[in-house]
C-alpha cells in the first residue's frame, strides 16, 4: 500500500494533482500518460492507482477540487447576515478570483470535459448544478425582497455570469492590465447592473 507521502514534500496525492494539472495544460489530457504523470510526481503508478483509479479520475479531481473550494465559499458568503445585494456582488466577484486562481484547472476541465465517461459527466453536471442553484437562490431571495428586478429569467442571469467566467482562461494573463480582484468586481458590477430595477 502506498504511503500518504513518498520521498519528501507535498502528500501524494497533491504531487499527482499538480503534475497532472501541469501537463494537462502543457500537452492537453490526451496526449498526456500515466507514465509521464508519475514520473512528474516522482511516485510509481502504484502509488497513482492506489489514490486514483484512473487517469479519468485525475482529470475530474482537477475540477473538483475548484468546484468544492467555490462551493464552501459560496455557502458561507450565502449564510452571512448581511443585505442580499452585498452577498450576492461578494459570490460573483469570488467566483472570479477563485477561477482565476485555478486557471489551468478549469480551462484544462473545459477543454477535455467531453473526454469524461457518461457517468462521470453526469456527476460533474449535478456538482455544477448545485453550485449554480445555490447561487440563483439569491438572485431569487433579492427578488422577493424587491431588491432586484425580474425582467429576465433567474437561469438566464446564472448562466449570463458563469459564461463570462468559463471564457476567462482564453483572454485573462495574470501580467495583463487587470489584477484578478479587478476582473472580478467588473464582472460582478455587471451582473449587479443587470438586475437592479
Amino acid at each position: 500500500m502506498a504511503k500518504a507521502t513518498e520521498g519528501t514534500g507535498a502528500p501524494v496525492p497533491q504531487r499527482l494533482l499538480a503534475a497532472a494539472t501541469r501537463l494537462f495544460a502543457e500537452q492537453g489530457y490526451d496526449r498526456t500518460s500515466v507514465q509521464e504523470i508519475v514520473e512528474a510526481a516522482g511516485v510509481t503508478k502504484g502509488a497513482l492507482y492506489h489514490y486514483f483509479g484512473s487517469k479519468e479520475d485525475l482529470l475530474h479531481e482537477v475540477y473538483a477540487r475548484v468546484l468544492r473550494l467555490q462551493q464552501e465559499r459560496l455557502d458561507a458568503v450565502a449564510d452571512l447576515a448581511a443585505p442580499v445585494e452585498e452577498r450576492l456582488r461578494r459570490a460573483a466577484a469570488d467566483v472570479v478570483v477563485t477561477t482565476i486562481e485555478n486557471l489551468d484547472d478549469a480551462s484544462i476541465f473545459f477543454r477535455s470535459m467531453h473526454q469524461l465517461s457518461p457517468e462521470k459527466n453526469k456527476q460533474v453536471r449535478q456538482e455544477r448544478r448545485r453550485y449554480h442553484e445555490r447561487f440563483r437562490a439569491l438572485i431569487e431571495e433579492g427578488r422577493r425582497a424587491g431588491v432586484f428586478s425580474d425582467a429576465s429569467p433567474a437561469d438566464l442571469v446564472v448562466d449570463y455570469h458563469f459564461g463570462s467566467i468559463h471564457h476567462l482562461s482564453t483572454w485573462y494573463r495574470p501580467d495583463g492590465p487587470l489584477t484578478k480582484q479587478e476582473v472580478a468586481d467588473h464582472l460582478a458590477d455587471l451582473l449587479l447592473r443587470s438586475l437592479r430595477p
